[in-house]
Parts: structure tokens; sequence; C-alpha cells
């Protein structure tokens, strides 16, 4: 709707968890870090957690992007599934052909499928999305998964990301023989104040802008305090406030139209609509 009035070739502030606009900040540089050596190094188990918000998935589909060629990935999301449902959708995200839908044959096909993977030199990486939602029997069937493995590595690489809620269910205690297993942890905290400006910017400048939109300083700061650095929080309250500016016909956006959207959050939340 305003994209023709700011200049922009696309919605710079959709809460879509697209990988061309993935920020990189100090935090998520520490994340990308921490699954890199944890691929490469074949670790085994690897846990990203993060709150709501905070780009979890976003960064994994950038992750996704920057693995070479010879890592075969699976990437799993919303997992509320059965047993064989997991593995079902697992195998079919791996390109695996399945003529045999029974649990012991989908295992066996896939266990086929790493040790030809290895062979060639490949490594394979199953992430799991959303995984605080995993019962502990779904986790327990991981855990058996992730132990195929030749003498010398791992043939599988499993990233469990979810939201804090995830560390509470691995510390269950019919879990302790997966929680032995996790070799690389990774906390994501949110943007760090002086980084709000900053992914405000690369967010307009890779949505096409040439200029023309001024986020004010007092604007930043009501963001920052709204958001608390949250990049979803961000996203929502800039997408309202260049609608807000296009509707008064402004490329200025400054404190007074950042409070009014705040107040038209503020209501929204108070009937229940967010």
């Amino acid at each position: 709707m305003y994209c023709e009035f700011y200049g922009l070739k696309e919605r710079p502030f959709n809460v879509t968890s697209d990988p061309a606009f993935f920020f990189l900040s100090n935090k998520h540089k520490e994340a990308l870090a921490h699954l890199h050596y944890g691929i490469s190094q074949r670790k085994g188990i690897i846990v990203l957690t993060g709150e709501i918000g905070t780009g979890k998935t976003t960064l994994c589909r950038f992750f996704l992007n920057e693995l070479s060629k010879n890592v075969k990935t699976a990437f799993i999301l919303n997992p509320r599934f059965s047993e064989i449902q997991l593995l079902e959708s697992i195998v079919a995200d791996f390109g695996i052909a399945t003529p045999n839908k029974g649990k012991l044959g989908l295992v066996k096909q896939l266990n086929g499928f790493l040790l030809n993977e290895s062979g060639s030199g490949n490594n394979v990486v199953l992430i799991i999305d959303e995984a605080q939602n995993l019962k502990p029997g779904l986790l327990e069937q991981i855990r058996l998964l992730s132990n195929i493995e030749t003498e010398k590595e791992k043939l599988l690489q499993v990233i469990l990301v979810g939201q804090p809620e995830l560390n509470a269910r691995l510390n269950l205690y019919e879990l302790r023989q997966l929680r032995q297993r996790i070799m690389v942890r990774y906390h994501i905290l949110p943007l760090e104040h002086r980084e709000i400006a900053n992914y405000i910017e690369h967010r307009l400048n890779i949505a096409g802008l040439a200029g023309g939109i001024d986020f004010t300083r007092e604007a930043i700061e009501a963001i920052a305090s709204f958001s608390s650095g949250t990049p979803r929080l961000i996203n929502m309250i800039c997408d309202r406030a260049l609608l807000a500016g296009f509707a008064a016909e402004t490329k200025k956006i400054d404190q007074n139209i950042i409070n009014k959207c705040l107040e038209e959050l503020e209501s929204y939340a108070v009937g229940g609509k967010i």
C-alpha cells in the first residue's frame, strides 16, 4: 500500500522469516558461529533457544543458505507429530524414497541414506524448529537417530531450535541421556539498544530504499522502549509507522507517529486482537 509512496520495492517490515532481510547483530553472529562450529565438527546435537520474535527461524534459514553443497539438510517446522509422522517428515525432507512406511523400514532407509552420504564425503543436518513442542517420546526418538554413527563420527547432526521452554523440557529426568549428548548450546538475546537504528536502516535498504524515510532519534528511542530489542516487535511498530506516515503524506517518522501507533496497538491488545 505504501511502497510506491516511499519508493520501496517491497514492504521492509514483514514478520515473515525471510533470510534476505537477516540482520547480523552481535548475538546472531555468535549464534551462527556456534551452529557452524557444531556442524563442521560433527558434534551431534545442538540446541538453539531464544524468546518469541528474536529471529530464530530467520537465522536458521540464513544458516541453511550458507551451507556448502556437501551438507544435506532437512528442516522441520512446527513438529506436532506422532513418532511415525516425525520419521516420515524427516525422511521426506531429505528426499528419501519411502516404499516402506513402517517405523523400522523408515529408520532402515534413513540409516542407509546416512551411510551413503558419509561414504560420499557429505554431512547430514536435521533442523527441528519449535522444538519446545516435542513430547519427551519424540525427543528420545531424536536421540536414538543421533546415535547413528561410524567408529569415528556422527552421521546425523541435529539442531533443536525453540523457545526457552525447550530447556525445561530437556531437563526432564527421562531425557537425561539426550541432555548428556548436547554438545553445543546458545541462547539468542534481543538486539542491543545501539543496534536498533542499524536494524531499521538495514531492512529499509534491503527493501530498495534509496533515501527519503527519516526515523528521528526520538522515534528510535520510542521503538526501542516498546520492543526491548525484539526484532518482531520492531517490525510490527515500524510497519504501522510507515502506514501512518503514508496516510499523513510525510516521510519523516517522528515520535508523534510512533506514539499514535503504540496507542493503536494497545487498543488492539485490550480488545484481544493481538
